[in-house]
């Protein structure tokens, strides 16, 4: 939780309201209860504008608890960015489960999904609203628009530093869009309002993002405290090692050599360390870890949310769990670890399992909607490094660390064994730095010869664990579909089962397809 992001996040909304309804046509310009003609007079309005869209990320409408939500049709906190973006990279992989049972969570738990479940569909709609308010942004701070309102120079700089952290944003987005639903609409500021948007390919947005954010890198602000929870030059490295890691899946081209340069140079950086507590990265005060580099911000008192961390810590508590440990008011007997996940680990050596919870529960999920059906797994806890409890017991102020340090070394490694150049040792030796976090000493270092790419995969699984990586890195192995490696629930039986090969990217919501006839669906929907 940083309190200084998370202000300016809560004042959003005094900015403007946006709302979303049944189709997001991103060419549409946003509805505001104010025009641009009275809305920039205030000089903090570009600061807040700005806020609303971080708080796109955080928080699912305008108001405490997601009230007045941003997304029509559908509840603003099961709606919010994160929880939507979680549960498609989890739920349908070898890592979490859901129990419950509304209407399209069944879907996700078990790769049965159509065009028309509303989880792909929100993800979707998402997606495209944060790019229309970024777009907007862009288009009000355009050096002309500047000078027509007479914003001082020392403003218009600021301004310029703004707008890159908009395009990042974008980018941000975009890249979630192709991963997830491959070729899409690609609307910038640049293109005319209330003509439907063409669909573009997974190949162009991807060279898109590649370009937008290698030409902002020196625009953003440096990283430090005060612009912790904001995009920095080295989140945009870190974003564009995500990107170049999977190029391959978006274009047919491997971009390993990239994916390791981009990674070095965060590294490289000197801007941020491994924490020496892994614990420390998802408690109420992870913002103050020196690993992250993005984070998506909460806070119990000021950006009050049903989704985000606030779900994935309520829904991981039930059972006999005590809801006081995890800091919280209450367990929603929601997420558990299918089996796969929970035995990946040195159960014994590995403190990244330490946080399991077995009492009362099962290995197997033998019922999806039985919280005792499967191991428990609060790594998130709204409690701070010194054991305090958060601002909240209802709201979390733990943030979700979207990128940090530890990721770097792994892409690194992951993309020096594909062919993409570095030091092979260096790779080790980064690999290794995680493993004796992990294991408190060197017991779990590996060896050269141990350094393979299920390796990596699997310690992936062990890092990264419910931190919303998995599906996009069982795509990249060519695992996520297909018989080649079966897991509980996988294609809807308890034992699994080979799924089809369409089901690596989402459907485009059948809604979508109806209000814009230049787009076609994605093959098998």
């Amino acid at each position: 939780m940083n309190p200084r992001t998370c202000k300016a996040l809560a004042s959003a909304a005094a900015l403007l309201f946006v709302a979303a309804a049944g189709c997001t046509d991103t060419t549409v310009e946003p509805v505001s209860t104010i025009t641009s003609a009275n809305i920039f007079s205030d000089p903090s309005s570009y600061q807040k504008f700005l806020a609303k869209i971080y708080a796109g990320l955080a928080v699912g409408g305008e108001s405490s608890g997601d009230g007045r939500t941003d997304i029509q049709g559908i509840d603003g906190g099961f709606s919010q960015y994160l929880r939507i973006y979680w549960e498609s990279e989890e739920l349908p992989t070898d890592e979490a489960v859901l129990a419950w049972g509304d209407i399209g969570i069944p879907d996700m738990n078990t790769q049965t999904w159509n065009a028309f479940n509303v989880f792909p569909q929100s993800m979707y709609y998402r997606i495209m609203l944060q790019a229309t308010w970024a777009n907007e942004f862009l288009r009000q701070t355009t050096d002309a628009q500047l000078a027509s309102r007479g914003v001082s120079t020392a403003l218009k700089a600021t301004v310029q530093q703004y707008r890159a952290e908009a395009r990042f944003l974008r980018a941000l987005s975009y890249w979630h869009g192709i991963d997830l639903f491959g070729d899409i609409p690609l609307v910038t500021e640049n293109d005319p309002i209330g003509t439907p948007p063409a669909q573009s390919t997974r190949a162009i947005i991807y060279a898109y993002i590649v370009s937008e954010l290698t030409a902002i890198q020196s625009q953003l602000p440096a990283p430090g405290a005060s612009t912790y929870g904001r995009a920095t030059g080295p989140a945009a490295s870190m974003l564009l090692a995500e990107v170049y890691l999977n190029a391959g899946v978006y274009t047919g081209t491997p971009a390993y050599s990239q994916a390791l340069a981009a990674a070095q140079a965060v590294i490289s950086s000197g801007a941020y360390s491994i924490d020496p507590s892994y614990r420390h990265l998802f408690q109420a005060d992870n913002n103050t870890s020196p690993e992250i580099i993005f984070a998506i911000t909460q806070d119990g008192l000021r950006t009050q949310t049903y989704g985000g961390v606030n779900f994935i810590i309520h829904a991981a508590c039930g059972g006999s769990m005590s809801p006081s440990a995890s800091g919280i008011d209450g367990c929603w007997y929601g997420n558990r670890l299918k089996p796969e996940a929970y035995l990946r680990y040195d159960l014994v050596n590995d403190g990244r399992a330490s946080f399991f919870y077995t009492t009362g529960q099962t290995l197997d999920v033998s019922s999806i909607s039985n919280f005792n059906a499967g191991y428990a797994a609060p790594k998130f806890e709204n409690v701070t490094s010194t054991g305090q409890p958060g601002s909240n017991p209802g709201f979390v102020d733990t943030d979700f660390p979207m990128f940090r340090l530890g990721e770097a070394y792994l892409i690194y490694a992951e993309a020096n064994l594909r062919g993409g150049g570095g030091d092979a040792g260096q790779a080790l030796t980064y690999v290794n730095a995680l493993r004796e976090r992990a294991y408190g000493n060197t017991s779990g270092d590996i060896t050269a010869a141990q350094m393979t790419l299920p390796f990596i995969l699997d310690e992936r699984g062990r890092e990264l664990l419910w931190e919303a990586h998995r599906r996009t890195d069982l795509v990249r192995y060519g695992l996520f579909t297909g018989g080649s490696y079966i897991w509980s629930w996988k294609g809807g039986t308890s034992a699994g089962a080979a799924t089809d090969a369409h089901l690596n990217i989402f459907p485009i919501p059948a809604t979508e397809l109806v209000a814009n006839p230049k787009l076609k669906q994605n093959p098998g929907y």
